[in-house]
């Protein structure tokens, strides 16, 4: 069990864990030198069962408030200390704030220095408890008097931390391995040492980690976890790592980095977060007000951007966005506080409800619903409200970073909410099959409108098509819904166009008489189908005007466009292609020549060159060196005639 220590400077803290434990945190020379602690410090105690009580001693002092809170997430106990000479004091109060805004609601309270008043004077002060606790998460907490000095009262509040550490369950490991830095520092024979409090998940010797935000990878050699060599350290825990990295020399380590699992790395500028207001300030929070952000143990500036009004008011609570000066690895439940520009007061604090927030649209309804969703107690209620209301699909990626799911944990999730799944496997999107069938007929009804509009065009490319939806869908959605579509066989597709099954392109009476005009020209030709230039003048026609028309022929799929002035019937263009497939077939590697090819089909060298290259834009055939390999059946490239 991890406990933290809060309260006024000189309130007895150190002193009171040395009573408790035997050890003096003070480690610094300037903190033994002033008497008062500036920095954290650690120690702890075996319990029967293999069980550890590990405390946190905070400084007291306002100038150190910052060191105090990297020193209070994450606990499981607080011990909030007042002198029994001094009382309550201002910061009692701020440390006692803290604490609920941090949601601490498991502690004591620990009235110290009982050997130097009278027994009147104590219980004035423990009857002051009651009234300051009041309405926080820790009233009605027990409060023990004692004496460090005399050692009167150690002994029960010992007893009661023990109880406290038995009933306390024990926490879950899941979720990817999260520690938050507060201490770096060298060990000889050993290298760099960085300790924190785990937050969540579990990490052994070996394993490779990444420090966030730098975004660097590093290995752990070995595990301290509070204050032994283990091969493990996990959820709930002080641990140190000592670890190493080929880059860690390139950038400055130190409290307020995380090192993650690699799932979870991915800071963000942009935090969305539910905030409370302190009730005992004295006017609003007004929106983009310059504050000092405290998560995990990192310390950064930023913008609070209130996300409904324009204000949150004293003792009310809110939704807002935390636009950070720099970037911040958080997750969904992560607790933070905030302080005012000039860091001399507690203003607010509360918990994380998107690290992953949008830097557009922040505030429209669209995106409070999201969050409403979000702020659900559990991820696969808040997976199913959100699919319900996302017609356009949820990033599964940026779901599971944000709840801070390990790759297992997610894939569990995902077979156990009913959804499909869209685009890379890597990164899907997710859709309620609802809105999946809802898009589906929604490219069937566009398909529809387009024939009913251009019946004269074969199909529609998928890129028009997009663009024709009455609601813009994401691309990977809308090539996992064509393709859906094109394996059940409701929409077909030719020649990179697409069609409903039922559609064929008519010509127009014009093109039709035209056509009978040039068809005979180009068939009776056979395997040599005359040029452009040599069709129009046997026409008595322009060469523009028959090229617009074998233009047009072909998006119906009555040519093929083999070079620029050179067209062919698609039945002849099948037939060249099947003696490449026969040459091909009866050669032991697969391979033939373009010699070999124009002596099969009888066209002469130069029309087989320009139809083997053709075939090799086409996707048919592919060059190797001066042979030609057949890559796909003529069928499957060129498709069949139209009858």
């Amino acid at each position: 069990m991890i406990i933290a220590t809060a309260g006024h400077v000189d309130h007895g803290k150190t002193a009171l864990i040395k009573a408790l434990t035997g050890v003096d945190t003070d480690r610094l020379p300037e903190e033994k030198a002033r008497g008062l602690s500036i920095d954290l410090g650690f120690a702890y105690v075996d319990l029967e069962g293999g069980r550890v009580l590990g405390f946190i001693d905070v400084p007291g002092h306002e100038r150190f408030i910052r060191n105090m809170l990297a020193g209070v997430t994450g606990i499981d106990f607080a011990l909030l200390v007042i002198a029994a000479d001094d009382g309550v004091m201002p910061q009692t109060e701020e440390h006692l704030a803290i604490l609920d805004l941090l949601g601490v609601t498991n502690g004591a309270v620990v009235v110290t220095k009982t050997d130097r008043v009278e027994r009147e004077r104590v219980a004035e002060v423990v009857g002051q408890v009651g009234d300051l606790l009041a309405g926080t998460g820790l009233a009605g907490r027990a409060v023990f008097p004692l004496s460090a000095v005399t050692g009167a009262g150690v002994a029960e509040l010992r007893a009661h931390l023990e109880d406290a550490a038995k009933a306390l369950a024990p926490r879950l490991a899941d979720g990817n391995f999260r520690l938050a830095v507060d201490r770096r520092f060298t060990v000889a024979g050993a290298g760099l040492v960085v300790t924190g409090t785990v937050f969540s998940g579990k990490v052994k010797r070996g394993d490779m980690l990444v420090l966030s935000p730098q975004g660097i990878d590093v290995r752990v050699r070995a595990i301290h976890a509070e204050r032994r060599q283990s091969e493990t350290a996990s959820a709930g825990q002080r641990a140190a790592l000592n670890i190493t990295g080929a880059d860690l020399k390139k950038i400055t380590l130190g409290r307020g980095d995380w090192l993650l699992a690699a799932a979870a790395h991915g800071p963000s500028r942009r935090i969305d977060a539910r905030i409370r207001v302190l009730a005992s300030e004295n006017r609003a929070l007004r929106h983009f007000t310059p504050v000092h952000v405290h998560l995990g143990a990192a310390h950064l500036t930023g913008r609070v951007a209130v996300l409904i009004g324009r204000a949150i008011a004293p003792g009310e609570s809110g939704l807002v966005q935390l636009v950070l000066d720099q970037p911040l690895g958080a997750a969904r439940g992560d607790g933070l506080i905030l302080r005012d520009q000039s860091a001399r007061r507690t203003i607010a604090g509360g918990v994380v409800v998107d690290p992953l927030a949008p830097a557009r649209g922040r505030a429209r309804p669209s995106r409070l619903r999201y969050l409403a969703a979000m702020e659900l107690g559990d991820a696969a209620a808040a997976l199913g409200d959100l699919l319900a209301g996302l017609p356009g699909g949820l990033a599964l990626d940026r779901f599971a970073r944000a709840w801070n799911l390990t790759p297992g944990e997610a894939a569990d999730l995902w077979d156990r909410v009913e959804m499909v799944r869209a685009g890379d496997a890597r990164a899907p999107i997710a859709l309620a099959p609802e809105h999946w069938e809802a898009h589906r007929v929604s490219v069937m009804d566009a398909l529809k409108l387009s024939h009913a509009r251009a019946p004269h065009t074969p199909g529609i490319s998928g890129h028009a098509l997009r663009r024709a939806l009455p609601q813009r869908i994401d691309q990977q959605v809308f090539d996992a819904v064509i393709e859906d579509l094109l394996r059940d066989g409701t929409v077909r597709r030719d020649r990179g166009l697409l069609r409903l099954p039922g559609h064929r392109a008519e010509l127009t009476p014009g093109e039709a008489a035209m056509w009978q005009k040039v068809r005979p020209l180009l068939e009776d030709a056979d395997l040599r189908p005359p040029m452009v230039a040599d069709l129009a003048a046997a026409l008595e026609l322009e060469t523009g005007a028959v090229k617009s028309f074998l233009l047009r022929a072909q998006k119906l799929g009555l040519v093929l466009r083999m070079s620029e002035n050179h067209f062919f019937p698609l039945p002849t263009i099948v037939r060249l292609a099947e003696m490449a497939e026969t040459l091909a077939a009866g050669t032991p590697d697969g391979l033939f020549t373009a010699a070999a090819y124009r002596d099969h089909s009888g066209i002469g060298r130069n029309l087989a060159i320009r139809l083997l290259e053709f075939f090799d834009r086409s996707g048919f055939t592919r060059r190797v060196r001066d042979d030609r390999r057949v890559l796909k059946p003529a069928a499957e490239v060129f498709g069949a005639p139209p009858s």
